[in-house]
């Protein structure tokens, strides 16, 4: 992890509601008014809580990752909660009853995603951030207690008009996803008598639960509390972002390679790196729309990206990771040396690129046949076109011979072969 750490004890930075509006980072908010003086008055401790429904945080928790630092740097004092119990339930989704995850796999996922979170924030100084689990304070806790202290302060007609309940009631909705509101309300008014926790934000599916406990320590306390949720992050068309052909944008490199990751974020659509940049970047203002107008007046230079890329990667992974995944990329499109990438990497390049396994015999198949077989030509006549004109590459060599058969000193860390066709289209064999 090579971000910088947040600053220790940093001084209020009275300007953050207006960054976080220019970022677009508050879709809803309690009043605004009301926040804007609690985070000018002093440091505000607030939390944002991740469940482990899966062994990975995403794209999705970035989000929440990021503004919990950036209200962190501006002199707030953070509280990062991992779902150990409300983990074991999980919030309700609008299209099906979820698959319920057994203690042991939920305890695994729990540790996980704190080890995760921790390199983000700064356990130090007069902001130091705090690590909670809410398995903690619900483990022991009586369901008659559960009910009297926390379920007699929520109207059932409020908890049917949640969008999720609504869009859930003619397919069916469990008491056990129905009942997640008053879990996560909970944690909210636990974190406030313990902890003199006064604010919560998450994601603005969330913005429900959000509100929940927000009214509960007014119940329950008489207190006043803030919240806001930031917006779904979505491509032009609206549809979510964060999912690829493998699956989720996962943080965690054994589940997506730095390579595949740097290159999601240098491949996004013109339309959406302007926002993007905003939230998940440390940019200023200055630098991100010097970016922005440098990228209207020659898109096809994709700076904008680039730096998105380099950023988020850097964030992510780090810096070593970034320049492997820069180095690997520069060296597929010919653009670099091949035996320099570790083999790690240039495995997780080609698998995210595609690339074809092959028996290991004492003799290769031709590069006709690989490039056939690699999918980069149709045919054997197309392929013995594309050498006799030039188009054909093996490790980055031309490859001149219509006859022309890698051999086991081709082979790169005595696994790879990169076949290339033209500038731009690459794979992988694996000799295995």
């Amino acid at each position: 992890m090579s971000t910088d750490s947040p600053q220790r004890d940093a001084p209020i930075d009275a300007g953050l509601i207006d960054d976080l509006l220019w970022r677009g980072l508050i879709a809803h908010s309690t009043d605004l008014d009301a926040l804007r003086e609690a985070l000018a008055a002093g440091s505000v401790r607030y939390y944002v809580g991740f469940d482990p429904t899966a062994p990975s945080m995403h794209m999705g928790n970035l989000v929440q990752i990021v503004t919990a630092v950036r209200l962190q740097r501006a002199g707030h004092t953070p509280f990062l909660l991992v779902g150990g119990a409300t983990g074991m339930i999980g919030d309700p989704k609008e299209s099906s009853e979820r698959s319920l995850n057994d203690a042991d796999t939920v305890q695994n996922w729990t540790a996980r995603l704190r080890g995760q979170l921790e390199p983000y924030v700064s356990f130090e100084g007069a902001n130091a951030a705090t690590m909670v689990n809410n398995y903690d304070w619900t483990e022991n806790l009586s369901t008659i207690d559960f009910l009297r202290d926390i379920g007699k302060h929520f109207p059932v007609n409020r908890m049917l008009a949640r969008d999720v309940v609504r869009s859930r009631l003619e397919s069916g909705i469990s008491y056990t996803e129905f009942s997640y509101v008053l879990l996560q309300s909970m944690d909210f008014l636990n974190l406030y008598r313990q902890h003199g926790v006064t604010l919560q934000f998450g994601g603005s599916d969330q913005w429900g639960n959000l509100t929940g406990g927000v009214e509960l320590i007014r119940r329950a306390e008489g207190g006043q509390a803030h919240a806001f949720a930031t917006p779904l992050v979505t491509k032009a068309d609206g549809t979510k972002y964060g999912k690829t052909e493998g699956g989720a944008l996962w943080l965690d490199p054994a589940m997506m390679s730095p390579y595949a990751f740097y290159q999601f974020w240098l491949n996004v659509e013109d339309e959406k790196v302007g926002e993007l940049l905003r939230i998940f970047t440390f940019l200023d203002r200055t630098e991100i729309e010097a970016l922005e107008s440098a990228h209207a007046e020659k898109p096809f230079l994709r700076a904008a990206q680039r730096t998105l890329a380099e950023q988020v990667t850097s964030l992510v992974h780090g810096d070593e990771e970034l320049a492997a995944a820069q180095a690997a990329s520069q060296a597929l499109f010919g653009g670099g040396d091949l035996q320099t990438l570790s083999v790690a990497t240039l495995a997780a390049a080609l698998r995210e690129a595609g690339a074809v396994q092959v028996e290991r015999t004492d003799a290769l198949p031709s590069v006709v046949d690989l490039l056939v077989e690699a999918g980069l030509v149709g045919s054997k006549g197309e392929a013995r076109r594309t050498i006799t004109e030039g188009g054909a590459y093996l490790n980055n060599v031309r490859v001149e011979d219509v006859d022309a058969r890698p051999s086991a000193t081709d082979l790169i860390g005595g696994t790879w072969l990169v076949l290339r066709r033209g500038k731009k289209k690459f794979a992988g064999v694996e000799v295995a």
